[in-house]
Parts: C-alpha cells; sequence; structure tokens
C-alpha cells in the first residue's frame, strides 16, 4: 500500500493549486495625461454621434405615450441595460410619477403578476436580441400592457414584436474591442433622464412639489422646513431680565450653546439680545466695573427676529444679511413674545 500525501502545512497550501509556475500578473502600461485626453475626446465624439442622428418623432412619440399613461411605467433590462433601466425608473418616482423596475427573470417567476393592462413596460437593450426580454414579452402582452423597445442594433428581434421601438443611434463603444457596454449604456441614460425631465416639465411638477419628494436631501429642506421646526425653545432658550447683573448671567450665557442670551421682561415679550461678544466688548470697555454694569444696560434693543412659520432657509439668509452677519435670531409671535431662537449652527446640523 502506497503511503498518503503529508497534510497541508498551512491554509494557503489547503486552497491554491500546487504547480512548480507562480501565477503570472498581466503586464501594465502607463496611462498618461494625453491617452485619457484622447479617450474623453472619443467619447465626446460618440455622444455626439448619437444626438446627431436621434429619431426626434421617435423619442417624442416616446414621451407622450409615457405622460399618457394612466397606470405604472414599468422599466426592464438585462445587466448593464438593466441598471440604467433600474436608475431612469427611479428618476421618474423621484418625480412624482409611478414607475417600477420590473426583473425579467422575477417576471417570469410570479413578478409579472403586479402588471395591468393599463401599464406601459419599456425594455432596455442594446442588441434587441436579449434572450430575457424575449421571452418577457408574449406573458407582458398576454396582461394587455403597452410594449416598447430601446434598442442599438438595426432590424433585432425585440423591435419587431413590440408595440413601439425607439432607436438610440450608436456609433461604436469606447471599449478597444467594441463589446464593454460604456458607449450603449451612456446614451441610455442620456436618453431616460432626458425625457424624464420632458415629463417633469410637462407635467407642470413645481419646485416645491419635486422638494415634498426629497424630505431629507438638501433641497427638499430648504422648502419644507419652517423656523418652528429647527428653532430651540422652552428650557433651551438662554433667557434673563434686564435688571440682572452681566457678571451674574455668565452660566446662562455659555451652557445653552447659543451664544447669546435673550433679554426678556415678566411677560416674556422681547426686550434685547447679549451675546458673547458684547460681553468681550463690555469687558474691554469697563474693566472691573463690569460686576456693576446689568443685562439691560448693554445689550442690543434693536436685533433681527423672525416669525415661527417663516422658512429656515430664510433664517439663515437673514442672518448673512448685511451689514454684518449673526448667529441667531430671536423667534417672536405677533405680539413679540419669545417661543423660540434659531442658531446658524442648528440651520446647519439640520442640512440647510
Amino acid at each position: 500500500m502506497g503511503s498518503l500525501p503529508p497534510p497541508p502545512s498551512s491554509l494557503s497550501d489547503l486552497l491554491l493549486p500546487h504547480s512548480s509556475t507562480k501565477p503570472t500578473t498581466p503586464s501594465q502600461s502607463p496611462i498618461d495625461e494625453t491617452t485619457l485626453l484622447n479617450l474623453f475626446k472619443s467619447q465626446q465624439s460618440h455622444l455626439n454621434f448619437f444626438f446627431q442622428h436621434l429619431d426626434l418623432s421617435q423619442t417624442l412619440s416616446f414621451t407622450r405615450t409615457l405622460l399618457r399613461s394612466s397606470g405604472t411605467i414599468f422599466f426592464s433590462g438585462v445587466g448593464k441595460s438593466g441598471f440604467v433601466a433600474n436608475k431612469i425608473s427611479q428618476t421618474l418616482v423621484s418625480l412624482g410619477i409611478r414607475s417600477a423596475f420590473l426583473s425579467p427573470v422575477d417576471a417570469l417567476h410570479g413578478d409579472i403578476g403586479i402588471l395591468a393592462a393599463a401599464d406601459v413596460l419599456v425594455l432596455f437593450s442594446k442588441s434587441g436580441n436579449t434572450d430575457e426580454l424575449l421571452r418577457l414579452v408574449p406573458c407582458a402582452k398576454a396582461k394587455g400592457a403597452f410594449l416598447i423597445s430601446v434598442t442599438s442594433v438595426d432590424g433585432n428581434a425585440l423591435a419587431s414584436v413590440c408595440d413601439m421601438n425607439v432607436h438610440l443611434p450608436l456609433e461604436r463603444e469606447l471599449c478597444p474591442f467594441d463589446l464593454a457596454p460604456v458607449t450603449s449604456t451612456a446614451i441610455q441614460m442620456v436618453f431616460g433622464d432626458t425625457v424624464a425631465i420632458a415629463l417633469m416639465g410637462a407635467r407642470n411638477l413645481t419646485k416645491e412639489q419635486y422638494a415634498a419628494n426629497h424630505p431629507a436631501g438638501r433641497i427638499g429642506k430648504s422648502l419644507i422646513f419652517k423656523v418652528r421646526d429647527v428653532m430651540k425653545k422652552e428650557e433651551e432658550l438662554p433667557v434673563c431680565k434686564e435688571g440682572d447683573m452681566i457678571m451674574e448671567q455668565l452660566v446662562e450665557l455659555t451652557s445653552k450653546g447659543c451664544g447669546c442670551l435673550l433679554v426678556i421682561d415678566d411677560e416674556h415679550h422681547l426686550i434685547g439680545t447679549f451675546t458673547d461678544g458684547d460681553l468681550r466688548r463690555t469687558l474691554k470697555a469697563s474693566g472691573e466695573a463690569i460686576f456693576k454694569l446689568t443685562v439691560g444696560e448693554m445689550c442690543n434693543r434693536n436685533p433681527r427676529t423672525i416669525g415661527p412659520d417663516a422658512m429656515a432657509v430664510d433664517a439663515m439668509q437673514k442672518m448673512e444679511a448685511p451689514p454684518s452677519p449673526v448667529q441667531f435670531l430671536p423667534v417672536i409671535d405677533e405680539k413679540n413674545v419669545v417661543i423660540g431662537i434659531v442658531t446658524l449652527h442648528g440651520l446647519v446640523s439640520a442640512g440647510l
């Protein structure tokens, strides 16, 4: 009986095949600025070919079909075209248009149940001969959906079986082998997103409606958030009375994180403000006499203020307005009663 081979001395010995030769890495050529610039120029030329040869009548029919759709606009594709289709669908959703991505593989295993007769199904494929999409077509037609193919090769199978076809002119791929889909996907994206903006304009989408669909983004916050949504209030307010001694209010001035005191009367009416900058200037000018000064003697009795229903972005603009920017605004009601304070730090922290 022959002897058993020796056990592996390490995990790498167990996983890697034994060979007398070491694996070789492909040789690499340096990339210089000229090479990179020429690639960008070539891609620009390929994109210009698309713009110069795009059939606008086809594009207009496509756009009008999506605009008139009373159902959901579904997009589908395989591989890189699938990623583009999914992205365009998400763009429409962000504009308030009912849209979704339908995986052609999952559709054939139950997901096609979501498709209805009022829906539009847009199929992205460079070649127009993608097997998964061709298998999906008869099933989608059986559901009564309107089918549109978006392809780049003339005389393809997908175009012949759909209700409408849009041809995206493709000169060639930037890939030196004319294989990697880097130009075809670029023109698909440009086409889809441009149509999306056309739909946005046709539907008269307002900036406020767009913001409502993006509440976590900066534009959404700037158009949705009001001062009352971002202001400090109640126990967070750094308040004092005008008869309070300056040096006795240092804790209140520094502990609330606002860099100021809101000077109020017994009914919480705003009298003025006293900032940490006012403290430094008063100390420099008065020296030890500051121990005998009240907040009311040194406060600013004409500060900038804002109401609770003003937009938060307006509060930021008011803080930055001439003659000199400020770091906070007292929030008052129609009776000049202090109900809060909004700070520049708070606005920035809120994403504005």
